[in-house]
């Protein structure tokens, strides 16, 4: 591991053996995006450190939050700088360092040990996987976005009848070398859907509405509740685990009607299928998202961009993930997109997190400190790599 991990705070409750066994994963970062290649101006860097769309306020700065204050605390230490520093000193020694410098000590000293890379927000933006493994020194795999697929056979010319054939053979193409599929229904119409596969001709009807709209206006975006369930479907019959945005993002996303139990009735649809389901991120559904991942054997789930945006909060979210998931269905990731700060906080707040919380457990004598580090490790590292098969050929 590198040595720029001696930056990361010690452990507060458990013993060091446990700290140190948290430290020393090599985590499996399950759902995460490209790092940004090129320097960014302190305007730029801020807006990339919040999930909002709009402009700051010039009475503000985004470094006053939770994971402003936690890029001061944990990141600033690893471009030679105090922890707490003040943002215009670190925006300027990173400015100084350069994007390469910087992204290459963020990603070592993350001590993630693979990432599986969803492309299909921005991709012409970050890094695709083969720069993030050269960026970091770790395996990087791809996670392909359904809506992107689609928008994609649109964009090269299809007619109504015609589409959803298309839409197979590219995604089955595009996917040759995947490791796993996501959806963002959540930000096209929200998981109210009917969980029903549509009927082929539901879906010529409807893709004939979407041309339509293309050739009047000229923008490609998918968001028909019909062929977001057929995007769905033939993700669940390509077979790889698929991923679903869940909870909190964007503007672009209706928050109440992004409640993972609206999706009940398509998990209990695919269960048959085998295909495990992950639900991304959660926050604040985390709660719900755990009792899916309870009852049904193949639904997953992480708090993955809750982590990084709740900062000195994320120890109480971590808590709340292991209240009642089975420990083989919780995984890691972080949802870092843009700064590589994201993708070192995403696995320096989750390893913190876990060391307090499980080193509570040992210390009050109701788990063993084997016990705690082999969830850990399950969570971390294990249960990614047996979902996504990692290692195996696709």
């Amino acid at each position: 591991m590198s040595t720029d991990r001696a930056h990361r705070p010690s452990a507060v409750h458990p013993t060091d053996d446990l700290a140190r066994a948290i430290d020393d994963l090599p985590l499996v970062d399950h759902h995460v995006h490209g790092a940004i290649d090129h320097d960014l101006t302190c305007r730029q860097f801020e807006e990339l450190i919040t999930e909002s769309d709009r402009p700051i306020p010039s009475w503000m700065t985004q470094f006053d939050s939770q994971v402003g204050f936690a890029i001061l605390r944990h990141c600033a230490p690893l471009l030679d700088l105090a922890p707490h520093t003040d943002p215009e000193t670190y925006l300027a020694r990173r400015a100084e360092l350069g994007a390469t410098e910087v992204n290459r000590r963020l990603l070592e000293a993350s001590g993630i040990g693979h990432f599986l890379i969803e492309t299909g927000y921005r991709g012409d933006e970050i890094l695709d996987p083969a720069g993030m493994a050269q960026a970091s020194g770790s395996p990087a795999d791809e996670v392909v976005r359904l809506e992107a697929v689609a928008e994609q056979v649109v964009a090269a010319g299809t007619d109504a009848a015609g589409f959803a054939d298309r839409f197979a053979a590219a995604l089955w193409e595009r996917s040759r070398t995947a490791r796993g599929l996501k959806t963002i229904v959540a930000y096209r119409h929200g998981l109210d859907f009917d969980p029903r596969p549509p009927t082929p001709t539901e879906v010529a009807d409807a893709a004939g509405r979407w041309l339509r709209a293309v050739e009047s206006t000229g923008r490609i975006r998918v968001d028909d509740p019909v062929l977001l369930r057929h995007l769905i479907w033939t993700g669940i019959d390509r077979g790889l685990p698929l991923q679903f945005h869940i909870g909190y993002g964007d503007p672009d996303v209706d928050l109440r009607r992004g409640d993972p139990l609206l999706l009940r009735g398509l998990i209990e649809r695919a269960e048959p299928s085998g295909v495990p389901l992950l639900l991304l991120h959660c926050y604040p559904f985390h709660r719900n998202a755990g009792f899916l991942a309870q009852v049904y054997p193949n639904v997953y789930f992480d708090v993955g961009l809750g982590v990084n945006y709740t900062g000195a909060r994320s120890v109480a979210v971590v808590a709340e993930s292991l209240e009642l998931a089975p420990f083989a269905k919780i995984l890691f990731s972080s949802d870092a997109w843009g700064p590589a700060e994201l993708h070192h906080l995403g696995a320096v707040l989750w390893r913190r997190a876990m060391t307090r919380v499980l080193g509570g457990f040992v210390a009050d004598g109701e788990w063993s400190q084997a016990q705690a580090v082999c969830v850990a490790t399950m969570i971390g590292v294990e249960n990614a790599r047996r979902v996504y098969r990692l290692g195996e050929g696709t």
